[in-house]
C-alpha cells in the first residue's frame, strides 16, 4: 500500500468512526424507551442476537474485506478475537444498560466517555507512542465533554463507580478491536463478538428477569432500531475504523457522540442547546482536529523545540 492510499484509507476510517459516533448520539433516546418495557439483561440479549443475525447476509456480501492470509490462521484469530471483544463488550453493556436506570442521563454520558482517557493508558502500558497533539486533544475533548454532559454539580453516588468501570470495558473493547481489524474479516469479527455477548447475557435475563412476550413486542421499535442500526451498523462501522486510526484517535472521535446526542435531541426532540453546550460542542469538534494535525506539522513543531534546546 503507497502513501497515498494509507491516508485515503484513514480518511475513510475516520468516516466511518464519525457515522459510529451519529449512530451512537441518536441511539441514547432508543435506549431509555426500551427500558420502559424490559429489563437491561432482555434488552442486550435482544439487541446482541438482532446485531449478530442481520450481519449474516453481509458476511457473503463483502467477501473483499478477507484479508490475504492462510484459513487456518484467520479462523484461529477470529475465534479469538470474536469471543475477547464479545466478553468485554457483554460487561461493557450490562453495567452500563443497568446504571442506566438510576443515574443522570447527562452525568453518565460524561462518566461512559471517559474511555477516552482510559485507552491512552491502555496503549501506555503497551508501549504505544503518544504524540504531543493526541495527549493535548484528551484534555480539550474531556473539558469539551463536562461542558456538554454536566449540567449541574456533580454529585458522587455508588452507579458513577459502576459507569466508570463500563468505561474502562469499553475502552479495554476499542484496544481489542484495534488488535483484530487489520487480522481477521470485520464483519465476520463483530457477528462473532454479538453472538458472544448474546449467549452470555441470556442466562441472565432467563435467571433475573423472566420476560413477557408482551413486553417485548412493546418495545420492538427501540429494540429493532439498538439491534440493526446501532449494534450491527455501527459497531461494524466501528472496527473497520479501526483498520487505518490509532485506537487513542479513534477514541476521541467516537465520543463526539455526546455532541450528537445533543444536536439529535434538538432536531428530533425539539430540545433546545444552552451557551455551555455550544462551547462544549465546538470544544470537542477541536479536540478531534487537533487530533488529526499532520505529520509533517507534528514533525516541524518537534523540531523547533530541538533547535530551541539545542540554542538553550
Amino acid at each position: 500500500m503507497t502513501k497515498k492510499d494509507f491516508y485515503k484509507l484513514r480518511i475513510y476510517c475516520n468516516l466511518a468512526l464519525i457515522a459510529t459516533a451519529v449512530i451512537s448520539g441518536l441511539s441514547f433516546v432508543a435506549q431509555k424507551l426500551g427500558m420502559l418495557y424490559i429489563g437491561p439483561f432482555t434488552f442486550n440479549t435482544l439487541r446482541c442476537f438482532i446485531g449478530c443475525i442481520c450481519l449474516f447476509p453481509a458476511i457473503s456480501l463483502f467477501r473483499s474485506l478477507e484479508p490475504c492470509k492462510p484459513e487456518k490462521y484467520k479462523r484461529k484469530q477470529l475465534i479469538k478475537g470474536g469471543f475477547t471483544a464479545g466478553m468485554i463488550i457483554f460487561i461493557a453493556f450490562t453495567i452500563n444498560q443497568y446504571c442506566m436506570i438510576y443515574a443522570h442521563a447527562g452525568k453518565a454520558g460524561f462518566i461512559t466517555s471517559l474511555y477516552i482517557l482510559f485507552v491512552p493508558v491502555i496503549a501506555v502500558f503497551m508501549k504505544q507512542k503518544l504524540h504531543l497533539n493526541v495527549k493535548l486533544s484528551i484534555v480539550v475533548a474531556i473539558a469539551g465533554l463536562y461542558l456538554l454532559c454536566v449540567k449541574e454539580a456533580m454529585r458522587y453516588e455508588i452507579w458513577d463507580v459502576f459507569l466508570l468501570i463500563s468505561a474502562f470495558f469499553f475502552a479495554l473493547h476499542i484496544m481489542v478491536v484495534n488488535q483484530y481489524a487489520n487480522r481477521v474479516h470485520i464483519i465476520k469479527l463483530s457477528c462473532l463478538q454479538f453472538l458472544t455477548a448474546g449467549i452470555l447475557s441470556l442466562p441472565f435475563m432467563v435467571i433475573f428477569e423472566s420476560p413477557e412476550l408482551s413486553s417485548i413486542i412493546a418495545a420492538w421499535k427501540p429494540v429493532l432500531f439498538i439491534g440493526v442500526i446501532v449494534t450491527g451498523v455501527a459497531y461494524t462501522l466501528q472496527i473497520f475504523g479501526h483498520k487505518a486510526t490509532k485506537p487513542v484517535v479513534a477514541a476521541l472521535i467516537l465520543s463526539s457522540e455526546a455532541v450528537f446526542a445533543v444536536i439529535g435531541g434538538m432536531f428530533i426532540l425539539g430540545e433546545t442547546m444552552t451557551l455551555r453546550e455550544i462551547i462544549g460542542c465546538i470544544v470537542m469538534f477541536g479536540a478531534i482536529f487537533l487530533s488529526q494535525t499532520p505529520d509533517k506539522l507534528r514533525f516541524n513543531f518537534n523540531k523547533q523545540i530541538r533547535k530551541q534546546r539545542q540554542i538553550n
